[in-house]
């Protein structure tokens, strides 16, 4: 039965600039939260993880993780990463050829990042996957573990400076072959929150983006304290590439590239889509 009394929300969220941009303003008090939010800040496949074990009321997860949860979870319209030229990269330490790919051993952040579902259904790669930490792909790569690496967050702005070459933008890939923007990462509520404050806590995390779209400067000290990369100008790179119009409200296109997305991911999985839909309604 759904949980009537919920006093505290736990927030799960990601240290990466864009989630520390958007919700910022929430978590510090400077727009109204429907009731008091407990963060818990973590690499976003522990908090797919942890979606999967439903610890968190709401969270921010991979798209990608979606099938895996879409039965306890519903998608809000808000705090999503989703938009144009923001796909993950494949890089090497050299330029190979496509069909050398297909039985190199990749280094992944994660078996249910939006990246690796990505990868598979590419389709041009069959060989072994290395799961880690997204901050150790890049490193890996360099250093002759694996053939290759997939590369997301801070990493798309810096992969040059350890050596490594792109060989492949699955962002690029995803929006020829589906012409629509590519979604990422996306704000999960659990079902059994009850639905005013569900709604609610989607329009907060909507204002606490519009605050710091309005008040940048609030968010940089936050934001450094989390963010890998300590670069100003890569910060910022990382904030415009990935909080997007998309960020604030989903509208159709959006919703229609996580259906997309979601539906494929699913039934390579063989899993259903709920009746209930994956948005919250």
């Amino acid at each position: 039965m759904p949980d009537t009394a919920v006093q505290t929300l736990s927030l799960g969220l990601s240290p990466c600039p864009n989630d520390t941009y958007i919700f910022h303003a929430l978590l510090h008090g400077l727009v109204p939260a429907p009731v008091p939010v407990q963060p818990h800040i973590a690499d976003v496949e522990e908090l797919n993880e942890l979606a999967c074990a439903r610890q968190l009321h709401v969270t921010k997860m991979s798209v990608g993780a979606t099938p895996q949860i879409m039965r306890d979870y519903a998608l809000l319209s808000s705090g999503a990463a989703l938009g144009w030229g923001c796909g993950p990269l494949l890089v090497g330490r050299r330029a190979l050829r496509p069909a050398d790919w297909r039985r190199a051993t990749v280094a992944v952040p994660g078996l249910m990042t939006t990246a690796n579902q990505l990868l598979t259904l590419h389709g041009g790669f069959d060989g072994p996957r290395r799961e880690m930490l997204f901050s150790d792909v890049m490193p890996a790569v360099a250093r002759g573990e694996v053939d290759l690496g997939l590369v997301i967050h801070e990493g798309r702005f810096t992969y040059e400076r350890l050596g490594l070459v792109k060989l492949l933008d699955l962002g690029q890939w995803w929006e020829a072959e589906f012409h629509l923007p590519l979604p990422l990462g996306a704000i999960a509520v659990r079902r059994d929150v009850p639905l005013d404050l569900a709604r609610n806590m989607q329009e907060a995390i909507a204002a606490s983006l519009a605050h710091a779209n309005a008040h940048p400067e609030d968010s940089r000290e936050f934001i450094r304290e989390h963010a890998q990369e300590m670069e100003e100008s890569v910060t910022c790179a990382h904030i415009k590439t990935f909080v997007t119009d998309y960020s604030l409200d989903l509208g159709s296109a959006g919703r229609d590239a996580i259906d997309v997305l979601v539906r494929r991911t699913a039934q390579a999985a063989g899993l259903a889509v709920p009746e209930q839909g994956l948005f919250l309604r």
